[in-house]
C-alpha cells in the first residue's frame, strides 16, 4: 500500500511561485506513473499533470504548460509539482496520486494524497 503526503501549499499572489511536493512510504514509486491533480471549489477534479515510471512521458493541461513543471526523485521516493506565473484561476486543492498508467485521468490512479490548498489572491 502506497501512502502519500503532499506539502508546500499556502497563500501566494497572482504571478507568484509555489512548490508542492508529495512523499511516498510504503512500496517504491519506481514502476508508478505519477499525477498532479486539482479540485476547485464547486468544479470537478481535473488533472495538471501526469509523468510516466521512467519519466519518459510527460503531459500538462494546456491550462498550466508553460508554468507548471513535474518532477519526481525515485531515490528519495518523492514527486514535484514547481508552479510558477500563478493566477487566481489556479486556486484549488492539489492532489498527488500514483498508478500503473500514464494518464490525465484521475479515475486510473489507485494511490492518492490528502491534498494541499493552493489560493492564489491578491
Amino acid at each position: 500500500q502506497v501512502q502519500l503526503v503532499e506539502s508546500g501549499g499556502g497563500t501566494v499572489q497572482p504571478g507568484g511561485s509555489l512548490r508542492l511536493s508529495c512523499v511516498a512510504s510504503g512500496p517504491s514509486l519506481d514502476d508508478y506513473a505519477i499525477g498532479w491533480f486539482r479540485q476547485a471549489p464547486g468544479k470537478e477534479r481535473e488533472g495538471v499533470s501526469c509523468l510516466g515510471s521512467s519519466g519518459g512521458r510527460i503531459y500538462y493541461a494546456d491550462s498550466v504548460k508553460g508554468r507548471f513543471t513535474i518532477s519526481r526523485d525515485n531515490a528519495k521516493n518523492t514527486l514535484d509539482l514547481q508552479m510558477n506565473g500563478l493566477k487566481p484561476e489556479d486556486t484549488a486543492v492539489y492532489y498527488c496520486a500514483a498508478g500503473t498508467i500514464v494518464t490525465m485521468g484521475g479515475n486510473s490512479y489507485k494511490y492518492w494524497g490528502q491534498g494541499t490548498q493552493v489560493t492564489v489572491s491578491s
